[in-house]
């Protein structure tokens, strides 16, 4: 079923599934923060919930020139004026000191990353899946209200609460005033945190939460669908009526605000998400790039089909759709939409927006993949995309400064080199590449 209102779009009759037995146990955390940042995309609006993927050139620890106490004495002057009142913030400051976890966290990389397939199937557990069903029917009024108001269907908007916080049981322990001191002080984003700070205070400041209940991730992220300061001061709504904007204790008020987000986003009432393709013989796979985007009727034009032959609605044809490919061209295809592209906005991964499309649909019973994922291909460390990215500018391939990040830069010297062997240019990243390279 697509992502959209439900009674408008027939089930998608999506037959085979994934071989992986899913474990109940992946449902118990919350999924989102594992999702590895889309590089291919466009630039986009701040996120609601992971700040945005720097340069390796701004990754650089800086040690601070001065003591805590002193930014915090410095911070005290530009918050009262900006408007914080001095009793407000000195509340808020009350044993606030820097976390080194929090500076951990912010300067970790992992070496190793999750294959998407194994991302989707800690994201659609049977449990999580279930537990989605169950507040489906529960909730269904003010979910109704909810689409009513803004026009995102009830099913993404569960789909987001469970990928996010598991339905509101794992919305983070950590002070968020203290995280963001931390990380305004100490951390890579000091002038990302410093306006993230801003912003908490202006939240306490309107009464909506007190200090002490302001908990959130180490990175700032809040409530039941983990907000930032700065999206919750300009998305976050006073759904169930009770005078304070409660994304931490509300459900009513963390879906409403989700909600109000998406459609800020440009999210399309009544359009699918996206769906799954089949890719004729001989296909062009340079074409896999977030950048194009052609209407659905010019993507049939070139060979491009609903998994197993079953026919495109004729309102599908006309939309603006991209090519995803998640896992190169031997994984599954996916044509994507408006709505795939917000849901990007919230949380700037292709695997985490997937996983918010099939979730939505899993809960209707649809949302199986058709195609194999390539399971033995699994993704390169980041020591191997950083020697990927030095040998590909060796051979005259431009993939910019090696950092690790396969961004635009390096997919298309990934193509270039995969046309100079003769293999579909996908612009994935592989061993198979990596060791041609090395022997070239």
């Amino acid at each position: 079923m697509p992502f959209c209102l439900p009674r408008r779009w027939p089930l998608r009759q999506l037959i085979a599934v994934t071989s992986v037995v899913l474990l109940v146990a992946c449902a118990e955390k919350p999924t989102a923060a594992d999702a590895q940042p889309l590089q291919t995309a466009p630039a986009m609006t701040a996120p609601a919930i992971v700040p945005p993927v720097v340069p390796s050139g701004e990754n650089l620890v800086i040690a601070p020139t001065q003591t805590f106490a002193e930014w915090q004495a410095g911070f005290r002057k530009e918050a009262l004026a900006a408007g914080i009142r001095a009793d407000l913030f000195d509340r808020a400051f009350i044993g606030v000191s820097p976390d080194m976890s929090v500076i951990k966290a912010d300067r970790s990389q992992p070496e190793f990353t999750r294959p998407v397939w194994e991302y989707l199937d800690g994201a659609l557990s049977p449990l999580r899946i279930r537990k989605g069903q169950a507040l489906i029917q529960q909730q269904a009024d003010i979910l109704q209200s909810i689409e009513q108001r803004y026009g995102v269907d009830r099913e993404a908007l569960v789909a987001v609460w469970g990928m996010e916080s598991n339905f509101g049981q794992f919305q983070g322990n950590k002070s968020v005033i203290n995280s963001l001191a931390t990380l305004a002080y100490e951390g890579r984003r000091p002038g990302f945190a410093h306006a993230q700070l801003i912003a908490a205070l202006q939240i306490l400041q309107q009464g909506d939460i007190s200090p002490e209940k302001m908990l959130g991730s180490w990175a700032g992220a809040m409530g039941q669908t983990q907000f930032i300061p700065t999206t919750y001061n300009t998305h976050a709504v006073d759904f169930d009526g009770d005078g304070r904007r409660d994304i931490w204790g509300s459900a009513t008020d963390a879906l409403a605000s989700t909600a109000h987000y998406l459609q800020s986003s440009g999210w399309q009432r009544g359009q699918p998400w996206g769906f799954e393709v089949d890719l004729g013989e001989g296909f062009d796979y340079t074409l896999a790039d977030g950048t194009i985007r052609k209407p659905v009727a010019e993507w049939i034009r070139l060979g491009v089909s609903e998994y197993g032959g079953l026919p495109i609605a004729p309102d599908d044809k006309q939309l603006s759709a991209s090519l995803l490919l998640p896992a190169g061209h031997r994984g599954p295809a996916f044509l994507i939409f408006d709505n795939f592209r917000a849901i990007l906005k919230y949380n700037n991964s292709s695997s985490y927006a997937l996983a918010v499309g099939l979730l939505s649909q899993r809960f209707t019973g649809a949302g199986l993949v058709h195609g194999q994922w390539p399971k033995e291909d699994l993704p390169l460390s980041r020591s191997e995309r950083i020697e990927l990215q030095t040998l590909l500018g060796q051979h005259n391939y431009d993939a910019g400064n090696p950092d690790g990040i396969i961004g635009a830069n390096t997919r298309k010297a990934i193509r270039s080199a995969q046309q100079s062997f003769g293999w579909p240019a996908d612009g994935y990243p592989t061993h198979k590449l990596l060791d041609a390279l090395r022997n070239r």
